[in-house]
């Protein structure tokens, strides 16, 4: 008898509102759920593209874009030809000035030794003009001496000894250089540092050289003299 009733009451609950609920599930699995998803939005998209690619078309935007574009590469293109042309020039203008610094070294090398050729040439003229005046004399005889101060400190000369005559026989003597003037207010004088200097030759010699000065000293007068053993053949002065 109660086993009865408990069947009924339990059929009762299936048949009436108090019935337990029912879930109805979907069999398909959450991946292909996810990639289905993501398949309709990739077509939404597409068709989102598609829609404001025709709608530039029908509205020109695209096309002006591309004339746009299509200048701006012509210009860049341009641009770019005269870049290279100015780069070229420059090139070149540099190669050029290059080329005239050289030819203006080279030709600034070439004036100073012309410089220096003309005056070794008025060296030789001035000597040989000394030579001229002396051709019908005899025994030996100084010319051209010269003599000048460089700074204050050294004291230059030069001196041309010749023996005019035809054919003379070979001179053996010395030469000697005296320089006198005053140092510190006082009478001063001074020779060469090695003595007379040999001298030898037949026709002309000629004879230079430097003599240090001190630092107060003023020269006044040169002498030079041709000596033959004790005898004095000539003799030259000049004054500064």
């Amino acid at each position: 008898m109660r086993r009865r009733r408990l069947r009924l009451r339990l059929l009762r609950r299936r048949l009436t509102i108090s019935a337990p609920r029912m879930a109805v599930r979907n069999a398909m699995p959450w991946p292909l759920r996810c990639a289905g998803a993501a398949l309709v939005l990739g077509f939404c998209a597409a068709i989102g593209l598609w829609a404001f690619e025709v709608g530039k078309g029908i509205a020109g935007v695209d096309r002006d874009a591309r004339l746009h574009l299509q200048q701006l590469q012509a210009e860049v293109a341009q641009l770019r030809a005269e870049r290279d042309n100015a780069q070229a020039s420059s090139n070149t203008s540099g190669s050029l000035l290059t080329v005239e610094k050289a030819a203006q070294a080279g030709m600034g090398s070439r004036i100073r030794a012309l410089e220096a050729e003309n005056r070794s040439l008025r060296d030789d003229l001035a000597f040989f003009e000394h030579l001229v005046p002396a051709a019908n004399g005899s025994g030996i005889a100084i010319r051209g001496l010269k003599a000048e101060v460089l700074d204050g400190r050294k004291l230059k000369w030069q001196v041309l000894v010749i023996q005019p005559a035809k054919n003379p026989p070979e001179f053996r003597g010395k030469l000697e250089l005296s320089v006198t003037g005053t140092l510190n207010g006082r009478p001063w004088a001074t020779d060469l540092a090695g003595g007379a200097q040999p001298l030898q030759f037949r026709q002309y010699r000629r004879a230079e050289g430097a003599i240090d000065l001190p630092a107060e000293a003023v020269v006044k007068n040169v002498t030079a003299k041709v000596v033959e053993g004790a005898a004095t053949r000539a003799m030259h002065s000049v004054r500064l």
